[in-house]
């Protein structure tokens, strides 16, 4: 059995189907801007999914109108005389608390609603698909405010979008939306804000009915990467194998053979 839900400020835990859990940035009085009370409920949250085998698939989205706004500005600029030191010392747990959903096993949807602006667009980006409605605007503006992109930005954008697009964005702190983000492949679907919570709910439900093992795995080569093709081969040659022998490969062919959708287990 799960853990008990944990309490949580700043954000909520939803179940709104089976094997889907969605996390929803709850402050929208300040465009669901990262608190530190939303920031100690997201690492509990974390935890908490890791460690509940019923979850197959993470929605994160915004409250109200936006998605994230990032930082806040005030806390940002709360230290002006801070040594850089200390400044580091600030920031790494407050990177690494956001990216700790890359350490989910599951697959994640980011369901940007509205506005996903510097560190809410970073983790959007340590994501493993975004999904945006139609008019949410999303960029890194950090040169913007006369600071360096954090939270792993400089590598998320680039490994998103490729390179020479993560230049134009970086360094221009230009935002974007709807067809250009599709085109840049900073999302992979647009759609109308008026269903946009039902068509992220029926993609997220479609991958809670697909077999846990090889989406598990799938996912772990696609976050890992691979140096090379043989290196992919030698991943394939044994993860496959690994799903070749669960209960749930024999119950997908059956499925087919049936015409019929495949129950799935994690067996």
């Amino acid at each position: 059995m799960p853990e008990p839900q944990p309490d949580l400020a700043h954000l909520r835990l939803e179940r709104p189907a089976e094997g889907v859990a969605r996390l929803v940035l709850d402050n929208p009085d300040q465009r669901n801007a990262m608190s530190d009370a939303m920031t100690e409920s997201w690492v509990a949250a974390v935890d908490h999914l890791a460690a509940d085998p019923t979850v197959r698939v993470v929605v994160v989205t915004g409250a109200g109108s936006a998605f994230c706004s990032g930082g806040n500005t005030s806390w940002i600029a709360s230290e002006p005389d801070a040594t850089v030191d200390h400044l580091r010392d600030r920031m790494l747990p407050f990177y690494r608390a956001w990216l700790s959903i890359r350490r989910l096993e599951v697959p994640t949807i980011a369901a940007i609603n509205g506005p996903a602006i510097g560190a809410g667009l970073c983790m959007a980006l340590a994501c493993d698909i975004r999904y945006a409605a139609s008019g949410a605007r999303m960029g890194l503006p950090f040169v913007k405010l006369g600071m360096h992109a954090g939270m792993a930005g400089t590598y998320l954008l680039p490994e998103v979008v490729g390179p020479a697009a993560a230049r134009d964005l970086l360094l221009t702190g230009r935002l974007v939306e709807g067809a250009e983000a599709l085109g840049l492949g900073l999302v992979s679907r647009v759609m109308d804000p008026a269903t946009f919570d039902d068509e992220v709910l029926a993609a997220a439900e479609g991958i809670a009915a697909t077999a846990p093992i090889a989406t598990k795995l799938t996912k772990l080569a696609l976050l890992g990467g691979h140096a090379d093709l043989e290196h992919c081969l030698q991943w394939e040659a044994l993860a496959q194998p690994v799903t070749l022998a669960t209960a749930d490969l024999q119950e997908g062919i059956r499925a087919s053979q049936e015409r019929r959708a495949p129950v799935f287990t994690g067996r």
